[in-house]
């Protein structure tokens, strides 16, 4: 049998709430491999299951930090320990900033797959044991080796490139609106895949191979109708931001305030990228910026754009190689 080690970060698989009906007051970290293991004895028949709890919260408390030491776990029980796959129980709030974190980052060509719920563990129709027991089966899955970070809930499996929480209550809130999901667990008990990422990840990543011990800092700025300076300008006082991305309107624009704001940014040495709170589509280089040195993040969220420019600037301190960075990963 495939050894997976599940590790366990909170979130609402983990909860408890005041009755079965709760479905919004509940309180994570409450439950954990125990009982997972106790109430679900069929993951014993999927494969050599263990458990480890690196931390119970809501990963509305999770920051860049608990990224770099969930990376070295990661490999050292892949490495060091052997196992055949990964399993994250994961909040879903930021599910899919830690999912590409370690898309970018982790160098291994074996599976690890983030899970989460959207209903507590004590829910009537709660989502959580299932999709547990779909991911650890994604997970011993031969064919989801060299496939990048996984995210796998109510029975599809994403990319943690493409994937994003897209309602706030729903079991089928994780989307890859542009592109779709990969693949599919079965009700014949398969898993099947339709197609892969094709831009640079895990192994092939230009980060895999980096030692992190912390990430610079990035922000985002929301851009809306008549939005003025004052914010951007306030990241470039505070001195304590080596990049802002813009959550641009349309294909990546913002308001003349905000241009001007994010112009005087990239003359005090601060990385600038322009991405969109639109769902779909590309933000690229125009000629409406061809005389900044913008940054265009192509089809990523504002929070993946982050991310990504967050680890470009520990190897890169050039917009080209950054934007090519974008372009192929």
């Amino acid at each position: 049998m495939k050894k997976i080690k599940v590790i366990e970060m909170g979130g609402t698989i983990s909860a408890k709430g005041t009755d079965r009906l709760d479905r919004q007051n509940y309180t994570s970290g409450i439950y954990d491999g125990d009982n997972f293991s106790t109430d679900l004895p069929e993951i014993n028949e999927l494969a050599e299951v263990d458990f480890f709890k690196f931390t119970n919260v809501s990963s509305t408390e999770l920051d860049q930090t608990h990224w770099i030491k969930l990376r070295s776990l990661i490999v050292y029980f892949l490495t060091k320990q052997n196992y055949d796959g990964i399993v994250i129980t994961h909040g879903t709030s930021t599910l899919e900033e830690t999912a590409y974190f370690l898309h970018l980052t982790l160098p291994t060509t074996k599976p690890v797959v983030l899970v989460g719920s959207q209903r507590p563990y004590t829910a009537l129709s709660s989502d959580s044991q299932l999709n547990l027991i779909q991911a650890i089966k994604v997970a011993r899955d031969d064919k989801s080796n060299d496939l990048g970070v996984l995210v796998a809930l109510n029975n599809e499996i994403n990319c943690a490139r493409e994937v994003s929480k897209s309602n706030t209550y729903q079991v089928q809130t994780f989307t890859s609106s542009d592109f779709g999901f990969l693949g599919t667990v079965e009700p014949d008990n398969t898993i099947q895949y339709y197609r892969k990422p094709m831009r640079s990840h895990t192994h092939n990543s230009d980060f895999s191979n980096l030692s992190i011990t912390e990430l610079p800092e990035v922000a985002i700025v929301y851009s809306y109708a008549g939005s003025k300076d004052d914010i951007i300008n306030s990241l470039i006082n505070s001195k304590t931001y080596q990049g802002i991305v813009i959550a641009g309107t349309g294909a990546g624009l913002m308001s003349p305030l905000e241009k001007k704001a994010l112009i005087k940014a990239e003359q005090a040495g601060v990385f600038v990228v322009r991405s969109s709170h639109v769902e779909n589509g590309r933000v690229t280089e125009t000629k409406d910026f061809s005389t900044t040195n913008f940054i265009a993040g192509d089809n990523l969220s504002p929070q993946k754009a982050r991310i990504l420019l967050m680890i470009s600037l520990l190897k890169y301190q050039d917009v080209p190689s950054i934007q090519q960075a974008f372009y192929s990963h």
